[in-house]
């Protein structure tokens, strides 16, 4: 397994992690993603961590906390050889105050997700959020406040817009605080406009990306083709309208593409749609996830090759999204404002 190291920090991370949003169940929208047990989930820890897989990302509202719970005794005995990464901001409750990044809420939260994790410290901490309402300077010094104490060891975000993130770094460099290291971010072949803003500021600030959801929201598995009913099984007749939303005919287009590469290499579908991912700027690593082994182990196997040029170039041509004003506008100023490639 690839190590990279994680934005400007000293971390290094492998370049595939895991996702845990399988475990649990608890809710109806988890539970469409899967309902891993802790067995099932000790199983595909050890799996991981024999293919050199230690990163392991979870979130408090992953089944109302039984994803952290479940993860945290699937980790027991292994802690020392793990980095755990997990989330807060959305809502936990039905107080006023039981969401948001607010000094209240980020302290509750981060002592509850140690407490179900069984651990004393969280490796990476991100915000799930952006939290409109507190004050940037609370937020901020709240998480540096936290890594001072040694509960968390570094600090990250997730689903930021680029003011957000930029906003939020200046205002750690005036004061000397904690920095996000990090930004968890949607990316795949099918939804590219993280390219537009996030990729180009993470690579002048040196933040890292840490990718979900990177087979387009399960639309990437090979099993959604032109012409053809959505398989019974699939997820995404209970979650797809909270996820992106993709154009019938542009998916369609990708998909093509990948087959053509599929029937030249003999590879999966997933494994070349997470491949090319591997080679985009600022990627440190790519959160996969897995309802059983068999699944697990046919993802780890995207890191053990690498797609060719020409391959990568009409992956790129199939997946090329029109931009949005004011990126169409810049892109025509390549000599001086390049975009990433």
């Amino acid at each position: 397994m690839e190590y990279r190291q994680l934005g400007a920090s000293g971390l290094k991370v492998p370049l595939l992690s895991f996702g845990t949003g399988t475990f649990g169940g608890v809710t109806e929208l988890f539970k469409a993603w899967g309902n891993t047990d802790v067995q099932e989930a000790s199983r595909l820890v050890d799996v991981c961590l024999d293919a050199g897989v230690n990163l392991f990302d979870t979130a408090n509202i992953y089944s109302r906390g039984a994803s952290e719970e479940i993860l945290g005794q699937a980790l027991k005995g292994k802690r020392d050889k793990v980095l755990i990464s997990t989330k807060a901001t959305f809502r936990m409750g039905d107080g006023p105050n039981d969401l948001g990044s607010s000094r209240h809420h980020l302290i509750k939260s981060c002592e509850d997700s140690l407490r179900r994790l069984g651990t004393e410290y969280i490796d990476i901490y991100h915000l799930h959020g952006f939290d409109a309402l507190t004050p940037v300077e609370e937020v901020l010094s709240t998480l540096d406040g936290l890594v001072k104490s040694g509960k968390v060891r570094y600090i990250a975000c997730s689903n930021f817009s680029g003011w957000h993130l930029m906003k939020s770094l200046a205002v750690s460099s005036e004061y000397g605080w904690a920095r996000y290291v990090a930004h968890q971010a949607y990316y795949s072949l099918i939804g590219r406009e993280f390219e537009w803003e996030l990729m180009p500021l993470g690579l002048d600030q040196k933040v890292g990306t840490l990718v979900w959801s990177p087979l387009g929201w399960g639309r990437l598995t090979g099993k959604i083709r032109r012409g053809q009913e959505l398989p019974e099984k699939s997820r995404l007749h209970k979650t797809a309208e909270f996820g992106p939303p993709v154009d019938d005919e542009y998916l369609f287009k990708v998909v093509d593409a990948l087959d053509v590469i599929a029937t030249e290499t003999g590879r999966s579908i997933p494994q070349i749609a997470l491949n090319w991912l591997m080679h985009r700027p600022t990627v440190a690593s790519i959160i996969i996830g897995a309802r059983n082994e068999e699944q697990l182990k046919q993802n780890l196997a995207a890191a053990e090759w690498r797609l060719s040029k020409d391959q990568v170039a009409l992956l790129d041509q199939a997946s090329e999204q029109t931009k949005i004003y004011p990126y169409w506008h810049q892109s025509q100023f390549a000599e001086r404002n390049p975009f990433p490639t």
